[in-house]
């Protein structure tokens, strides 16, 4: 007799759902018994730490547009995802979490784990959801699972929590085939809609009027598949394009009026160029503080139009000048219509290349280094020429980020760059090459990994489970031997600290060693002559790979940093007076920190000045 885990699995396949990620558990076995039986219209892929499934999923649903799928058991399984649902609750990205409970008649037995694995796991991931729902019955199930598709498609995509107790999920089913589904929320965005005429007649003369436009493309113009009509417009009026780091690729940045990733570890073009604006245009962008360069920008004098979906977002740090409410694509596809004569302004393209000339060259002179200990950009180098168009790049977080951003280009528009940007937790790249992993081997492209030695030792286990699946995923590990942003931090901020950074002992760990006792191909560089050689073997195996490149312990994509660090007589830059290392003071045609005074507040800025930030893990 067909049960509940049935029911749920035949759901999810009419849903387009390829793949579940998660672990196995009592509670939830009559799910993966229904998965088996629909093999391989969808499949289960096993994760060895409950932490990498809601990861593996987000990578999954960034590249499809789906919602990701992940599942855990009761208790420790579920205290186990919030990381990943707090980086796509933040970083709108659709997820649905299929989560075990002990059956509906022990809800009094629950508390302090009377019943084995027993919390209250509703209102543990209520904060971090955008719903959570118990499931009552079987006759609600059906109900329950589109209120999650529908709910995590939304035009402000996020994860949804769905808890089943186990006699619901073992409950039989009598296999009724008239079970309905909603096809318009299979992926985001679900509902597309357009700014009012008015308004986007506003933003349209405004564009027309400014003499130094810019665009900031933020992550929601992949959300909303609109790379394509982005660059479409771009290129026939041209003006100047950034991204924050979700938004990579949402330009090719082979274009001459693209100035690369803004970003306090993005380019320095873009910083340099970016307050030199007189209209900022923020284009599904959160606005968010690195981006934004600590809430530097917008600058009082910039006039700015927002476009989001989310009416939230309109207003948040600042005051636009125009706001549009609306899908980015629908709204770029509209502004297009009314700027159909528009032309690119001269002087301020001459002075994009300007800028972008000299951070082309100082590039070059990096990546062409043969600099002992190696340089990572030159690592990157290699990568960025080997890679296929087809190929996806995953982040983990810290230096890493800064690294990919610069010195390995995003050459088509789409979504070919994964960020966990959404909370910007080391440990995200392995367990996203899982998700990202399994559908690139569907295409016959790679998955690139890069991550520092502390990002990599946080998922290390999980390995052995790209190894398992045989998966396209060539893993680049920078090794400096420490935490590096924290090294840094403690070493510009106070007095001969030196605390709790230092990952490396005798030679240990080697990544490449560990590599291959799990299965891996795994290569290990000392030496700039061995890089080249290194990454032709990874890209050549037909498997997962790692490929350990021990770097400058004080090479820093961070240009604050590099400045502090290149001081003859520096000091200590107490927490107090970290502000004066922001945006505007690390291009090296500028003043040093602290030799002038902080820029004057954004119009429309809270009067309560930011918390002083804390160093980016």
């Amino acid at each position: 007799m067909p049960h509940v885990g049935d029911l749920l699995a035949e759901m999810l396949v009419r849903y387009g759902v390829e793949y579940v990620f998660g672990m196995p558990g009592g509670q939830t076995t009559a799910l993966h018994d229904g998965i088996a039986h629909r093999s391989p219209k969808i499949r289960h892929v096993l994760v060895r730490d409950e932490r990498s499934a809601p990861y593996a999923a987000d990578a999954y649903a960034r590249l499809t547009g789906k919602p990701g799928i992940c599942d855990v058991t009761v208790g420790p399984g579920t205290t186990k995802l919030p990381d990943g649902l707090v980086e796509a609750l933040n970083a709108s990205i659709p997820m649905i979490a299929l989560v075990g409970e002990l059956p509906l008649d022990w809800t009094s037995l629950r508390a302090k784990g009377v019943a084995s694995q027993g919390m209250d796991q509703q209102a543990f991931l209520a904060p971090i959801t955008k719903a959570t729902f118990m499931v009552p019955s079987v006759a609600a199930l059906p109900d329950l699972v589109r209120s999650a598709f529908r709910i995590a498609t939304a035009p402000r995509p996020g994860p949804v929590a769905l808890i089943i107790p186990h006699d619901v999920m073992d409950a039989e089913w009598d296999g009724d085939d008239t079970i309905l589904t909603d096809d318009r929320t299979i992926r985001i965005p679900s509902l597309r809609y357009r700014p009012a005429d008015e308004d986007l007649d506003a933003a349209a003369r405004l564009i027309r009027a400014a003499e130094r436009p810019m665009i900031v493309a933020g992550g929601g113009v992949h959300g909303s598949d609109a790379a394509e009509a982005v660059t479409a417009l771009t290129d026939r009026i041209r003006p100047l394009v950034v991204t924050s780091l979700s938004g990579k690729g949402s330009v090719p940045e082979d274009r001459d009026y693209v100035a690369g990733v803004l970003n306090p570890l993005g380019s320095a073009a873009a910083i340099e160029l970016a307050k030199e604006a007189d209209l900022v245009v923020w284009l599904g962008s959160k606005a968010s503080q690195n981006t934004a360069m600590n809430w530097t920008l917008p600058t009082p004098s910039q006039a700015t139009i927002t476009i989001d979906s989310d009416p939230l977002e309109h207003g948040r740090t600042f005051r636009p000048t125009v706001a549009l409410c609306g899908d980015i694509r629908l709204t770029v596809e509209a502004l297009a219509e009314r700027l159909a004569d528009l032309r690119p302004r001269a002087a301020w393209l001459e002075r994009v290349h300007a800028v972008k000339a000299v951070n082309d060259a100082r590039i070059a002179a990096e990546v062409a280094s043969d600099q002992e200990p190696i340089l990572p950009q030159r690592v990157m180098a290699g990568v960025a020429k080997r890679m296929t168009d087809a190929d996806v790049v995953i982040s983990d977080a810290s230096w890493s980020a800064g690294w990919i951003a610069s010195y390995i280009p995003a050459r088509v528009p789409g979504r070919r760059f994964l960020y966990a940007r959404g909370q910007g937790g080391l440990g995200y790249a392995i367990p996203a090459a899982l998700g990202a992993g399994v559908l690139q081997r569907d295409k016959g492209a790679r998955v690139i990994t890069v991550s520092g030695d502390g990002g990599h030792s946080y998922a290390i286990g999980e390995a052995a489970s790209l190894a398992q699946q045989g998966l396209p995923v060539v893993n680049i590990v920078l090794n400096n031997g420490t935490l590096g942003w924290l090294q840094m931090w403690q070493e510009l901020f106070f007095t001969n600290l030196r605390q709790s950074v230092d990952l490396s002992f005798n030679g240990k760990p080697d990544y490449a060693a560990a590599a291959n006792a799990m299965g891996l191909k795994g290569i290990q560089v000392r030496h700039p002559s061995q890089i080249d050689a290194a990454l032709d073997e990874a890209f050549a195996y037909d498997g997962p790979s790692v490929v350990e490149v021990l770097i400058d312990p004080r090479a820093t994509p961070i240009h604050s940093f590099r400045r502090r660090l290149a001081e003859p007589a520096r000091k200590p830059v107490r927490p107090g007076t970290v502000y004066e290392l922001r945006a505007w003071k690390i291009s090296p045609d500028l003043p040093a920190p602290g030799a002038e005074a902080a820029p004057a507040k954004p119009a429309g800025k809270p009067a309560k000045a930011p918390r002083q930030p804390a160093p980016v893990k």
